[in-house]
């Protein structure tokens, strides 16, 4: 039994590794239907066991079809990253080290890895040192974390203990955010109750960024204690709220402010870019992923608050049978909804000692520079629009200047598979948005990438 066992993780471990090489060298990658996928795995349940070795082996031959290649060079879907080979090593360990990693008593070694490398991640996002960090699935949760704070600190302050009581009879809440926000800010708010209809919404310019006299008259109308949304990193654009701005008026008014910011928070580990988030580290909490730009597996994100009460007010679990952490102790279920978790600390910490902070900057700044090559590729080319200038790593486009022709040519580059990008849709236009946020891109992509591009627009032109 116990030679099985080390089969089927030899057996792993050998295609995970093969499956690296083979998409890294991939000139295209196409990829099986969702309908083909589900009758790959359709089946009734199994009567009987299987030895480990064998369902690794039928794992891998009814996945392998249907797996999406963005650990590719040219995979320029959804701003995910590329989940870095010494990552997946510490990931892959920490599976196998088993560790449940809520409580440090329980879990030593992971509670040290997190607490080091959280403050390894306020020293490069140049944060509040003393603030706190939860490691989450994602930005999607970080962002709930950072809200839950936001929601009992700003009800405590008005006499409500919104933990104890809830929000029935609370003082209401007036939420400002940016008609260009992301989808999971909202997400959020409602699961924290605070709905999505009642927020107050501020007018942005061309790249989502809010509008500072928009931001004020909206301030000035508004009741009661005030939360603040804002982002780094618009979905679309990349663009930033101007916090040096926004951000004191916040203060003045005894509010709280949240950034999203999923990406464009790592502007904050690039000298040569941190114009773009001047002023973000005054706001109380902030929401960024790992397995973006950190380049960290799925899954991996961190809630950042800088007042560290509220956060383990809003979030710590506590039961008999865990023991409370004491002295230098840090447990990590304390800044999390999470008490049975991965142990993300392994990953994050491996992946910050690899790429040093020089290496995190090259990385962001280079993907930056990419997304801006790309553009000026392709402004040449007839009957392609680059929406807006890149001002991140954010690139949109258009195709024809009207939807049908955009959409058709993402479908052509879909199917040719050189590269992957996607659809969205920006301010009523469906645009190819191209997201670099990999550390596998090469400057020598750029130009196939052009080129892809190019041909398949010529493509769908050829069939109008």
């Amino acid at each position: 039994m116990l030679d099985d066992y080390h089969n089927s993780l030899s057996r792993a471990a050998r295609e995970a590794i093969d499956y690296r090489k083979r998409t890294e060298d991939a000139e295209r990658t196409p990829i099986a239907s969702p309908t083909q996928m589900n009758a790959a795995f359709a089946g009734p349940v199994p009567e009987h066991g299987e030895a480990g070795e064998a369902v690794i082996e039928a794992l891998i031959a009814r996945a392998a079809p249907g797996l999406r290649a963005m650990t590719h060079r040219r995979f320029f879907g959804w701003v995910i990253g590329s989940s870095h080979p010494v990552g997946v090593a510490a990931d892959w360990l920490a599976s196998a080290w088993g560790q449940n990693s809520g409580n440090a008593t329980g879990a030593p070694a992971a509670a040290a890895a997190e607490k080091v490398a959280a403050g390894w991640l306020l020293d490069l996002l140049d944060l509040p040192r003393d603030a706190s960090v939860g490691f989450t699935t994602g930005a999607t949760v970080a962002n709930f974390v950072g809200l839950a704070a936001a929601r009992s600190e700003l009800l405590r302050r008005e006499g409500w203990d919104v933990e104890g009581d809830g929000l029935f009879g609370a003082p209401p809440v007036t939420v400002l955010i940016g008609t260009d926000a992301h989808a999971t800010v909202y997400s959020g708010l409602r699961y924290l109750g605070l709905g999505t209809r009642r927020v107050v919404t501020v007018d942005t310019d061309d790249y989502g960024q809010m509008l500072p006299s928009a931001f004020e008259a909206a301030l000035k109308q508004a009741e009661g204690p005030v939360l603040a949304i804002m982002q780094a990193g618009q979905l679309n654009t990349g663009g930033c709220d101007p916090f040096a701005e926004l951000i004191p008026m916040v203060r003045e008014r005894g509010g709280w402010t949240h950034v999203d910011g999923a990406f464009g928070l790592w502007a904050q580990a690039v000298p040569e870019r941190r114009a773009l988030t001047q002023g973000v580290e005054m706001a109380d909490s902030w929401a960024t992923d790992g397995h973006k730009w950190l380049q960290t597996p799925y899954d991996c994100g961190f809630s950042i608050i800088r007042d560290a009460e509220a956060h383990r007010r809003a979030m710590a679990i506590s039961t008999s049978y865990l023991p409370p952490a004491k002295n230098d102790e840090r447990d990590p279920s304390a800044y999390v909804p999470e008490l049975s978790r991965r142990a993300r600390g392994f990953s994050t910490w491996a992946l910050i000692r690899h790429f040093g902070r020089s290496g995190i900057a090259q990385l962001v700044d280079r993907n930056c520079r990419q997304a801006a090559a790309v553009a000026d590729l392709l402004r040449k080319v007839d009957g392609i629009e680059v929406v807006i200038e890149p001002v991140l790593n954010q690139l949109m486009l258009r195709f024809g200047g009207d939807d049908a022709a955009t959409l058709s040519t993402i479908e052509q580059i879909q199917e040719d598979a050189i590269l992957f990008a996607g659809p969205a849709l920006w301010r009523g236009r469906w645009i190819m948005r191209l997201s670099f946020s990999s550390a596998a891109t090469r400057d020598e992509d750029i130009t196939i990438t052009a080129d892809a591009i190019a041909a398949a627009w010529a493509k769908v032109g050829e069939l109008a």
